[in-house]
């Protein structure tokens, strides 16, 4: 399961980094729920890639994602059954130029399932690190 599961991560960051909206959304389930940073919802595949495709193709565009700037790294993974996990990770971005932004660094986490073509995510909520 672990080992699944970082490759998803993983695929996640390269479909980000190649902004590929598709591909991005794609290791979503069909009815995913996604809360960003600021607390916008989308629900469901098409709504994840639609929202990333104007999101590569506008401000984010060339965007990198990666490890946090400033954050301790953090990728746990706990098995709640045979098919389902929690997953717990930090990372951060940077802007095209390279620039890495510590007010960017974020803990997510996601539920991933097993579905019959592998595993995907079902849920994520994102959440800039700070200070209280």
């Amino acid at each position: 399961m672990s080992d699944d599961i970082h490759r998803l991560l993983d695929a996640l960051t390269a479909a980000w980094n190649d902004g590929d909206a598709a591909a991005f959304a794609g290791l979503f389930t069909e009815d995913a729920d996604y809360v960003t940073y600021f607390g916008a919802r989308m629900e469901g595949r098409q709504a994840i890639e639609d929202s990333h495709r104007a999101l590569f193709e506008g401000p984010l565009k060339g965007s990198r994602l990666g490890a946090p700037a400033a954050a301790p790294p953090l990728r746990k993974i706990r098995s709640l059954s045979p098919d389902a996990a929690l997953v717990v990770t930090t990372g951060g971005s940077g802007l095209p130029d390279g620039t890495a932004d510590p007010g960017r660094d974020s803990i997510m986490t996601f539920t991933a399932v097993r579905a019959g073509d592998g595993w995907r995510f079902a849920s994520f909520q994102n959440t800039r690190i700070g200070m209280p």
